[in-house]
């Protein structure tokens, strides 16, 4: 596959800053943190989803800013503009470095959103985080948008959102890797690209549908990568993540 001229370069600044771990632990919070506290010197992020916040609230991601980790809160709201623009905000005062949205949202939505970000930074004197907007379930496949109503492929689908989102004026997308290059060539070379679905081996043996392995997917333009279950469920977890941060530096190496 030839990457096009558009793809930008990116300093090989380590593969580990580039790996973002999803903290999917329910069991208590001690086991979470036993997790954040073995990762924290081998991930760049840690991602907080539903199933963590459900069950510990802000208080787990107050736990990971309190060991020194930085946190993605993949919360993915999706409502009407006002109600997705005030839980942004507060996720802002909660210290996140990066939050999403859902794209299906709209266009009115993302804005709101992101106005109301920039807002609150400025407020707390801190950074505006990465605000991302969700395309396309790295779950789904064609068959699955067709069937709750979607005329264009998945993968047509996310480039179409991703465009909506960059317009809107966020930071950028969360995709599967298999968009990748489209969405990259759409949306230009500052538009960040967090891509999970990614398995080590590229096997897909579990519900993620449109996956790949974590070299390819930092080759073809992510500027991210997101993973859970290959390292939590790995014999040695931490020679795994080494693994993948080997992995996400070749694949800088080959944007060069």
């Amino acid at each position: 596959m030839v990457i096009p001229t558009g793809v930008r370069k990116i300093v090989n600044d380590g593969g580990r800053e580039r790996l973002i771990f999803a903290l999917d632990v329910t069991d208590d919070m001690a086991a979470a943190m036993k997790w954040v506290d073995r990762l924290k010197n081998h991930v760049g992020l840690f991602k907080i989803g539903k199933e963590a916040f459900t069950r510990f609230g802000p208080a787990v991601v107050q736990a990971v800013l309190e060991r020194g980790g930085r946190v993605f809160l993949d919360l993915k709201y999706h409502d009407i503009p006002n109600t997705v623009a005030r839980a942004a905000e507060n996720a802002v005062a909660l210290d996140v470095s990066m939050l999403n949205v859902h794209a299906a949202g709209g266009r009115r939505m993302m804005t709101e959103a992101m106005e109301a970000v920039r807002t609150r930074a400025a407020r707390l004197d801190r950074p505006v985080p990465i605000v991302l907007a969700v395309t396309v379930l790295t779950s789904l496949d064609d068959d699955d948008v067709a069937e709750v109503g979607f005329s264009l492929p998945a993968g047509d689908l996310a480039v179409r959102l991703a465009v909506l989102a960059r317009d809107a004026g966020l930071s950028g997308v969360v995709a599967s890797p298999r968009e990748i290059l489209p969405i990259r060539e759409a949306c230009g070379d500052s538009f960040v690209i967090v891509t999970p679905g990614i398995r080590y081996d590229a096997s897909g043996a579990d519900d993620q549908k449109r996956t790949l392995a974590p070299k390819e997917a930092v080759r073809r333009g992510a500027d991210y990568i997101v993973v859970g279950r290959p390292i939590r469920t790995a014999p040695d977890p931490l020679a795994v993540a080494e693994a993948i941060g080997e992995e996400i530096s070749a694949g800088l190496a080959l944007r060069e």
